[in-house]
């Protein structure tokens, strides 16, 4: 690792837990890193054992998705797709100057849903403004609120002005026939990093039907690689 290397990683490490504590809220809570290149979580804390009863090391995006209660899933969307929306309309020197905020109701590993608060900052982005790191906060709100639909806003950091209780005009309205169930299933285990290889191995199917399923989606999408479909299938609710 070279000098300005270790001093990039320094800085975003300092930059990180500075933001931890503008999340901080009354309640019980663990964090993660977010790769948008990846599509990948670098890091989860510990403390999301204790919230939620899963080992960081299982928490992938696919079981995200999947503990996200069900009428909340199409307001996660919808909120994802206006986040989008908002960070590429401010300017890059401004795009660590502001969190994202909203609620949804979530899985635990015993079946029971709790109330989480959604925080999460942009904490890493190339020269041209593209994300590649962020970092969020889950808070347990369960005991400051029981009901109601999530609300989402942008707080600004740093004497910026936030956007409180943004109107989203609409829930999001999932497709669900994007993909066939097996486009499905070969999709979350590339989400998962399972390689072609392995894919074909759990699924019982040839490396080159995998192959060809994952061919056919991108062609279909008009995509460049599976990095892209994984991210426009996250952001779109395919899966």
């Amino acid at each position: 690792m070279s000098g300005d290397e270790a001093s990039g990683n320094t800085n975003i490490e300092l930059e990180i837990y500075k933001r931890l504590l503008n999340f901080f809220q009354a309640g019980d809570y663990f964090y993660f890193i977010f790769n948008v290149k990846n599509v990948a979580f670098d890091l989860v804390s510990p403390q999301v054992e204790t919230i939620l009863g899963y080992a960081p090391s299982s928490v992938t995006i696919p079981l995200f998705m999947d503990c996200i209660h069900p009428e909340d899933r199409p307001w996660f969307l919808a909120f994802e797709t206006r986040t989008a929306m908002f960070l590429s309309e401010l300017p890059i020197q401004k795009l660590m100057k502001y969190k994202v905020r909203y609620d949804f109701r979530f899985k635990k590993k015993n079946g029971d849903y709790i109330r989480v608060l959604h925080q999460v900052a942009v904490v890493e982005h190339d020269e041209t403004g593209g994300i590649i790191r962020t970092l969020g906060v889950h808070t347990d709100i369960t005991h400051l609120k029981r009901e109601g639909r999530p609300v989402m806003s942008f707080i600004g950091i740093e004497g910026e002005p936030s956007y409180l209780d943004i109107d989203v005009k609409s829930k999001f309205i999932e497709n669900k026939k994007i993909l066939t169930n097996r486009e499905k299933e070969i999709l979350k285990l590339l989400m998962e990093g399972k390689l072609s290889k392995e894919v074909s191995d759990i699924l019982n199917i040839s490396k080159q039907t995998v192959d060809t399923h994952r061919k056919n989606m991108l062609r279909r999408n008009s995509l460049n690689n599976t990095g892209e479909l994984i991210g426009k299938a996250i952001k779109q609710g395919w899966i």
